[in-house]
């Protein structure tokens, strides 16, 4: 993942969300005009698990079962009407480790992305890639297809009516630079055009954006820091 330049943006007024969470600590809870979102961090890994809650429904989607599934499940439990979705943002056994659990007892169906689908652990119901949607409730969120960490990562975006955008980002795009592509069959050439073209091209500066592992930022914190990432490499 990328290093961090700083602490993280800081919410509106009147919204106390920071973003920051640790294994066994509480979660972070943000509540937005028709959407609530939870993160909550498991693993000693430090992996990142957002439950979005429908406000006009309960229904509810989960973003990466890593670890944990006991938490997992009794945040669902305690948060909405059951478990509609589970959404993989990419293949890594780091973000897995719960989803065969989590799947089993919720009866949730699986989304991911296409070219990483016959990696996970279980079926997936749904494959996505570049421009599709997944609804849950009334909330629609659009698929955005990042290449490099992983053949079929993806993001997730959420615009909220009542403000701006909401992205989650799986291992791809980190506080201080885009996800790992040391390892073979990755691709930093591929991974920095679609962060370029697909994120920072299309969403303002304000959009906020949610990652697999760590603290959160804004698209606005980054983008003045695109031109050094390129020239590193990483």
């Amino acid at each position: 993942m990328g290093d961090s330049f700083g602490p993280p943006p800081t919410p509106a007024a009147g919204d106390d969300y920071t973003g920051r969470v640790v294994p066994g600590g509480p979660v972070d809870v943000r509540q937005l005009r028709d959407l609530t979102i939870r993160k909550l961090a498991v693993s000693e890994m430090s992996n990142n698990v957002y439950l979005l809650t429908c406000r006009a429904t309960g229904r509810q989607l989960l973003v990466d079962a890593a670890d944990d599934a006991p938490r997992i499940l009794g945040l669902v439990a305690d948060s909405g009407s059951g478990l509609d979705l589970v959404v993989t943002t990419h293949q890594h056994w780091d973000h897995v480790r719960a989803l065969e659990q989590v799947v089993a007892a919720t009866g949730a169906r699986t989304v991911a992305g296409a070219d990483d689908a016959d990696a996970l652990p279980v079926a997936v119901d749904e494959r996505v890639g570049q421009g599709d949607t997944v609804r849950f409730g009334e909330v629609l969120l659009d698929v955005v297809h990042l290449r490099g960490h992983t053949p079929g990562s993806i993001a997730l975006a959420y615009a909220d009516p009542g403000g701006s955008t909401h992205l989650f980002t799986g291992d791809s795009l980190f506080p201080g630079g885009i996800g790992n592509t040391k390892n073979p069959g990755q691709s930093f050439d591929s991974l920095i055009e679609d962060v370029s073209t697909r994120v920072f091209d299309v969403y303002d500066d304000d959009t906020w954006f949610y990652p697999g592992h760590g603290d959160d930022s804004t698209l606005g914190a980054e983008r003045p820091h695109l031109d050094e990432w390129r020239a590193r490499g990483w």
